[in-house]
């Protein structure tokens, strides 16, 4: 184990060397490469700031509203049915668009369950099976151009589905 941590402390610095001096190697303006790519960088950054922020926002309404809640109490019925915890049903759906939103839900969940409980394990697994799918297809769609999406809401959503599904039964099975 102390090998791994070894390897894992010196690979990041090794692959930096690696790249300055192959760029060296090979005479290419390093430096100048360098701040060519932070500029595009840069250019990205400032082209999906408005998707950003407009994420952001709505995410921020729907849990000052109490919409997330709302929504939680009126799927009680049928998540009972499937033997599902009614609790996370605010967290799925903030999770289908924001990563950061949903660990703040995440660290709610644990403060009042505890994170050894059913629901805070299942909470775990699940933010390990899913992806933030409407915020990546928005800033990457967006980003590399593409207009023609097809299937792929349908395929993350019913990924995330699958995924969901898995970390019930995961965690039922484990724990």
């Amino acid at each position: 184990m102390k090998f791994i941590l070894y390897i894992s402390d010196y690979l990041m610095p090794f692959v930096i060397f690696y790249i300055v001096g192959f760029g060296l190697l090979m005479k290419t303006p390093v430096f100048q490469e360098f701040t060519k790519g932070a500029e595009d960088g840069f250019k990205v950054v400032l082209n999906i700031m408005p998707t950003l922020v407009g994420l952001m926002v709505a995410i921020g309404i729907m849990r000052a509203s109490g919409a997330l809640d709302l929504l939680a109490g009126g799927l009680k019925p049928l998540t009972n049915l499937l033997h599902f915890p009614s609790e996370l049903v605010p967290l799925i759906t903030v999770r289908l668009f924001s990563a950061s939103a949903a660990t703040s839900l995440v660290l709610d969940i644990f403060k009042q369950y505890g994170p050894d409980s059913f629901i805070g394990r299942l909470t775990s697994i699940i933010m390990s099976c899913t992806e933030t799918i409407f915020y990546t297809m928005s800033v990457y769609f967006m980003t590399a151009g593409v207009k023609k999406t097809r299937y792929t809401l349908s395929g993350a959503l019913f990924a995330t589905f699958a995924g969901i599904v898995t970390s019930v039964f995961l965690t039922k099975l484990l724990f």
